[in-house]
C-alpha cells in the first residue's frame, strides 16, 4: 500500500455565489520512500494539494489514506495529532523564531509532544547533525544565512522522525548556490535515509532533483513524468558527526 493516496479528490471554495474547484477529481499515490515534485503555475492548484496532503486542510469530496489511516473527515485534533507525528513541514519563509537559537527552534515539535529535556536535546543535535549544521546549534536566526536558517528548518521537520517531509517552495528565497545545498539535502535524506519527499516547486531545475515529477494545470493533474536520470545537486553538503565537529 502506498504511504499516501489521494483517491478522486475535489476541492471546492465559495467565492460570493460562485463555487471555485481549486482542485478537480485528483488521484495522487506516493510510496515510502520517494522524492517527488509537484509542478504547475500559479492558481494551478499546487498549494491546495499540499495543504490536502499535509492536513492542513480537508477535500470537498474524495479520499485521502495516509499510512493506511483515512483522514480526510477527521476533526481538528486528530488532523493536528497525525501533524505532529506524521509529516515534516518546510516552507520557503523558513518560520523560525527569532528569539530562540537553532537548537531551541528544532526542540519545539518534540515540546509539544511532551518529551523530555534531554531526549529533546539529542534528537536536535542529532537532527541538526543530518543537515551539517551542528556546530552552528546556538545560533540565532539572525546570524545565520538564508540557506542555513532553511536548513534550520528541514531539521526541525526531521526532529519528530515523520512519515513524509512537505516542503513548499522549498528553494524560493534563496540564491541558486543555496538552493543547490537545499536539494543536496533532500537527495541525502531521501536516498541515505530513506525519507519520502513531496515538494511543490514552480521551478524545473529544482523539480527534476526529485525521481517523480507531478504537473498540475487547473486544478487537474495533467501528467507524471519519471526522471530516470535526476539532476545531481552541486551544493557542498555533508552530514557531520558530533565526533567530527569536536575534533575539528
Amino acid at each position: 500500500m502506498p504511504l499516501l493516496q489521494l483517491q478522486n479528490v475535489t476541492r471546492q471554495y465559495k467565492s460570493g455565489q460562485i463555487r471555485v474547484n481549486a482542485l478537480t477529481d485528483v488521484s495522487l499515490a506516493v510510496e515510502k520512500g520517494e522524492f517527488i515534485s509537484i509542478m504547475g503555475p500559479s492558481g494551478s492548484g499546487k498549494s491546495t494539494l499540499l495543504n490536502i496532503i499535509g492536513c492542513l486542510d480537508r477535500p470537498t469530496s474524495g479520499t485521502y489514506i495516509l499510512a493506511g489511516r483515512h483522514v480526510e473527515k477527521l476533526g481538528d485534533s486528530n488532523l493536528a495529532e497525525i501533524r505532529n507525528k506524521l509529516i515534516g513541514f518546510v516552507f520557503q519563509s523558513f518560520h523560525l523564531l527569532p528569539d530562540l537559537d537553532a537548537q531551541a527552534n528544532v526542540e519545539l515539535p518534540l515540546i509539544y509532544r511532551g518529551v523530555g529535556r534531554k531526549e529533546r536535546r539529542r534528537k536536535a543535535c542529532a537532527a541538526l547533525e543530518a543537515v551539517g549544521l551542528f556546530e552552528r546549534r546556538r545560533h540565532l536566526p539572525s546570524q545565520l544565512s538564508g540557506g542555513e536558517q532553511q536548513r534550520v528548518a528541514i531539521a526541525r521537520a526531521l526532529v519528530g522522525d515523520p512519515a513524509v517531509i512537505l516542503a513548499d517552495e522549498p528553494t524560493g528565497a534563496l540564491d541558486s548556490a543555496s538552493g543547490a545545498v537545499i536539494m543536496s539535502i533532500f537527495q541525502y535524506l531521501n536516498r541515505e535515509r530513506g525519507m519520502t519527499i513531496v515538494q511543490v516547486t514552480h521551478e524545473e531545475t529544482i523539480a527534476r532533483h526529485a525521481g517523480r515529477v507531478v504537473f498540475l494545470r487547473d486544478g487537474r493533474i495533467e501528467r507524471e513524468e519519471t526522471v530516470t536520470e535526476p539532476l545531481t545537486a552541486q551544493g557542498q553538503f555533508r552530514a557531520q558527526t558530533v565526533q567530527e565537529v569536536q575534533e575539528g
